[in-house]
This record gives structure tokens, C-alpha cells and sequence, in this order.
């Protein structure tokens, strides 16, 4: 049975501090036509489609799907991830689950290196090799 990244995290998710992360409500973000923004991306043809937050000059812009308010939706869940990052840095809730999976990584690496060495441990002992 595999097992998702995404069942993993919600086994870490009481590890995680979101003290510190950003909440965003409707008044605190805004949506607003940038014209030249859109020179990046040519798909994007809509300025409902970008969304951006006065207070530190960020634009994120989604078009992932044809509908209007999966993209609003989604664009405010990518600006609060940013804007997490900017503000907190290394304590945000992404580097946060970064640094758990490095740590399940690295455990993981570590087992698999013991286990090959009781296995040549073992072969040697039995005079297989």
C-alpha cells in the first residue's frame, strides 16, 4: 500500500505552529487590473484572475482551471503562502513542513544504511559472499 505526501503531513500536522502564520480576509487583500503583469503571462487575460496585496506589493496570479472562483480561491491560498514566507521566513508553515520531511528523510536513509550493514554483517558470518 503507497502511501501519499499528503497522508504523511497530516500525521505531522499537530507538529506544526501556526501561531505565527498569516490569516487574509476579504479587506485585507485586494484585486486590481495590472496591465504590464500580464506581458508575463499571456494566458491570463482577466484581472480577475490575479490578486494583489497592497501591503507588500505582492502579485500572484492563477489561471489553473476555467472557473472564475476556484482561481480567486486558489489565488488567496497561494498569496497567503507567499506572504507567509516573506513575513516569517523559517518559522512559516512551509519550511516548517520542509524541515519535517527532511528530518522523515533522513531517518529513512539512516535505516536504510543499518540494514545493509547487519545484512553484510550477516553474509560474512555466513561465508555467502
Amino acid at each position: 500500500m503507497q502511501v501519499t505526501r499528503t497522508e504523511v503531513l497530516k500525521l505531522y500536522k499537530h507538529l506544526i505552529s501556526y501561531s505565527k502564520s498569516l490569516t487574509l480576509t476579504d479587506s485585507a487583500y485586494f484585486r486590481r487590473r495590472v496591465v504590464t503583469e500580464f506581458k508575463n503571462n499571456k494566458s491570463l487575460t482577466k484581472s480577475k484572475d490575479i490578486a494583489f496585496a497592497y501591503q507588500k506589493g505582492t502579485v500572484v496570479k492563477c489561471h489553473t482551471s476555467r472557473c472564475q472562483d476556484e482561481n480567486r480561491k486558489k489565488a488567496r491560498e497561494l498569496l497567503t503562502a507567499k506572504l507567509d514566507q516573506e513575513l516569517n521566513g523559517e518559522e512559516s508553515v512551509a519550511a516548517q513542513t520542509k524541515r519535517l520531511e527532511a528530518g522523515k528523510f533522513k531517518k529513512s536513509e539512516y535505516k536504510k544504511k543499518k540494514m545493509a550493514q547487519l545484512k553484510s554483517e550477516w553474509k560474512k558470518r555466513e561465508g555467502l559472499t
